[in-house]
């Protein structure tokens, strides 16, 4: 435990979660969960979708105002 610990001091980068990088180096860390690995595929998707949607909808309004 003390060795993980002055790792994590030691670690340049600092990690969001103190108690993942220890349960990590522990080798406690459970496997994903396949439904979140899911819903983080759909996430991105949907984002890509948005950023698509927002495209779309700036040429409308261009197309909109020229007319």
């Amino acid at each position: 435990l003390f060795a993980v610990l002055v790792a994590l001091y030691e670690e340049p980068e600092k990690p969001n979660s103190a108690l993942d990088f220890l349960k990590h180096h522990l080798g406690a860390s459970a496997p994903e969960n396949p439904e979140i690995e899911a819903l983080r595929l759909e996430v991105a998707e949907m984002k890509e979708k948005y950023e698509a949607v927002l495209e779309e909808n700036k040429k409308l309004k261009t197309k909109v105002t020229l007319y």
